[in-house]
């Protein structure tokens, strides 16, 4: 093989190859290069549907890379800083699941904040893993969680001194970073690994203003969202992993539940995504924080607005802020986050990433520019002026701390039965509910079910928050496990 540099896209040049051989297709997919589904081909265009390809030998192998893909991934652990990396096209999901799975066996501790993304403790329900929770300190201005503080992990580690790893949310969905580099240092000095979820963290790898990352930290395993910040298609990810993991065995973990089918358009758009990066993500990345700077001066001159940054850091539960996001407090106008979310959508033909009960998220990255974000703040300064109202009796707290009794393996396969939602007060949750996104769980499986955590659900599911997770899709009922079988 040839010396590949940051200039070089070995899949997308690979499939750009096999194109112009016009190959005839007795394989998968049935579409046959899209001659089979001429919607499919019109939706898509014949450009895209003649690279929806299965492997074969010019193309490599997801699960057991030895040509282009290899090729692809050794220059993506190098621009990331990273010892190997792996493509991964099951989301950032898969690539968390698989931390955790490579990590965690049955009846391990994990020590993990609670305000994190259900894909971490989805795994624990594979693996048997104990979580142990470290409850962030919460904003009540803004009603929103916090980093996990230095002197709660220590405590932790001191109380767990048999936990495997700890588990790092950083940045969270807000822009708030905890201080990793210290969380590494003193989990590092007890044996343990650090798995950092870095779905919102692609661009701290090309920048020397943005919070530390999670490979220069010195963490074992980051999973990187190339599709969020970094351009590539929805559903591709970056699996980085540091000295201190060996690769081969990590490569097992991930076949585990990876597809053996993987998709080559999501594929190229990593390969084609990190080399833009590499080539131009400084620069490009840099764009970004100045347009956020920008966007939250004038969303701040509205009134009412708080489009918070930098100020919040304390360098303790808000150790360092991501100054790419643009996130937004709603709540001093009368208006729940969801709400202006609804109203931006359905009046403006608006999308933004998420509201919840006090905020709003405009998620911006290197594909936006200012003209877009002079027409949010417009349509923000209109939101105000026709729908501002009294805040009394509007809920804001994002994070409720939980009472957990049984793991989340445990209560997930236990006998359980299903009851109406104002019933199940006291009993103990087998299933997952969230406002998705962000996808934190408001109930996780072995969690008590309180008064304070029905009233929120009922709450956000008025204000039109989007509710997911449990088995009733209309979230009138829980599933709780049956009496007499918690531990």
């Amino acid at each position: 093989m040839k010396k590949r540099t940051q200039n070089d896209a070995p899949i997308y040049e690979a499939l750009e190859e096999f194109r112009r051989m016009r190959i005839v297709p007795f394989d998968v997919p049935g579409h046959k290069r899209g001659r089979g589904n001429p919607e499919l081909a019109r939706l898509l265009g014949e450009r895209c549907v003649s690279i929806d390809v299965n492997s074969m030998k010019p193309l490599d192998n997801l699960c057991h890379p030895v040509s282009v893909i290899r090729e692809a991934e050794e220059l993506a652990a190098e621009a990331f800083g990273a010892a190997h990396a792996f493509l991964v096209v099951g989301g950032t999901t898969s690539a968390v699941q698989s931390m955790a799975l490579a990590c965690c066996k049955k009846g391990d501790k994990i020590i993990m904040p609670r305000n994190v993304h259900r894909s971490i403790i989805n795994a624990l329900v594979l693996c048997g893993a104990r979580p142990v929770y470290v409850n962030p300190d919460v904003d009540q201005n803004l009603g929103i969680s916090l980093g996990m503080k230095v002197e709660q992990v220590e405590q932790a580690i001191r109380d767990n001194p048999d936990a495997v790893a700890v588990f790092v949310n950083n940045p969270t969905y807000y822009g708030i970073c905890s201080d990793l580099a210290t969380i590494v240092e003193a989990a590092h000095s007890r044996g343990m690994k650090v798995l950092v979820d870095e779905a919102h963290g692609t661009h701290f790898y090309f920048g020397e203003d943005f919070p530390v990352s999670a490979m220069a930290a010195g963490a074992d395993m980051a999973s990187v969202s190339m599709h969020k910040s970094g351009g590539s298609l929805t559903q591709s990810s970056l699996l980085l992993v540091g000295e201190g993991m060996h690769p081969g065995y990590v490569r097992q973990i991930i076949n585990l539940t990876q597809t053996t089918s993987a998709s080559y358009l999501l594929l190229a758009s990593l390969d084609i995504s990190r080399r833009n990066l590499a080539l131009r993500g400084r620069e490009a990345f840099a764009r970004v924080a100045d347009l956020a700077g920008y966007a939250r001066e004038e969303i701040n001159r509205i009134g009412g607005y708080y489009a918070f940054g930098e100020e919040l850091v304390n360098r303790d539960s808000i150790f360092a802020f991501d100054p790419t996001k643009l996130s937004v407090h709603t709540l001093e106008i009368g208006l729940a986050g969801i709400e202006v979310y609804d109203i931006l959508r359905d009046e403006y033909d608006i999308q933004i990433e998420f509201g919840d009960l006090g905020n709003m998220l405009a998620y911006l990255s290197i594909g936006d520019r200012k003209q877009e974000v002079e027409r949010l703040v417009s349509a923000l300064a209109d939101i105000k002026r026709r729908y501002q109202k009294d805040k009394t009796g509007m809920l804001s707290q994002e994070y409720i701390p939980p009472r957990v009794v049984m793991t989340p393996q445990e209560s997930f396969y236990a006998p359980k039965e299903q009851l109406p939602i104002r019933e199940a007060k006291g009993r103990i949750c087998s299933e997952f509910v969230m406002c998705y996104p962000p996808g934190i769980p408001i109930l996780a499986p072995g969690e008590e079910i309180t008064d304070e955590i029905i009233e929120y659900i009922l709450y956000a599911k008025e204000k039109g928050c989007s509710m997911t997770g449990p088995e009733d899709e209309k979230i009138e009922n829980l599933n709780v496990v049956t009496e007499g079988k918690e531990e």
